[in-house]
């Protein structure tokens, strides 16, 4: 399967992701650039366009806007292109067609299956951070559990300290 996963340098791969925020697309370009400078071929440079996930812009003109931003940071070095804020399938379909790098997108509840969006072209999937906030979640149910009852039922599906250990050796 094509796709790109985060990893660490032991693994023999490291990237990054440069956030435009939306910004001045020659401030961002030079960032990558340097990004791609200091990192050489090893570093992985993710540039992650925001014009979707900040409504940047008049709807009818992000999408114009992502695939021209996007050929300026592939000229400056990008590996990749992350537009957060994107799971429509046809429109990712056409990212997908227009930008000259892999897609990367950012799903979470009610998005695309990661089947669906490898049938679109899309080349990395990212949770952001969804993981933590589930991680949160949780523990914000067992501190309102132990405070209200005195109760741990919250904790019953938790991992163990052992298997915790195991994940992080």
């Amino acid at each position: 399967m094509p796709w790109a996963f985060g990893c660490n340098g032991a693994a023999g791969a490291v990237g990054i992701n440069i956030e435009d925020g939306g910004g001045a697309v020659e401030l961002h370009r030079d960032r990558v650039a340097a990004a791609r400078e200091a990192g050489g071929r090893d570093l992985f440079v993710n540039a992650r366009i925001d014009v979707y996930l900040f409504g940047i812009g008049e709807p009818d003109g992000r999408l114009a806007e992502v695939i021209a931003r996007a050929g300026v940071y592939a000229e400056a070095g990008a590996d990749g292109i992350f537009v957060p804020g994107v799971t429509d399938l046809d429109l990712l379909r056409t990212l997908v067609a227009e930008i000259p790098l892999p897609v990367n997108v950012l799903t979470g509840p009610h998005a695309p299956t990661v089947d669906e969006l490898a049938a679109v072209g899309v080349r990395r999937v990212s949770v952001g951070t969804g993981l933590a906030q589930v991680a949160y979640a949780a523990a914000d149910r067992a501190a309102r559990e132990l405070l209200a009852t005195g109760t741990y039922a919250a904790l019953e599906d938790a991992l163990s300290y052992g298997d915790l250990q195991k994940l992080l050796d």
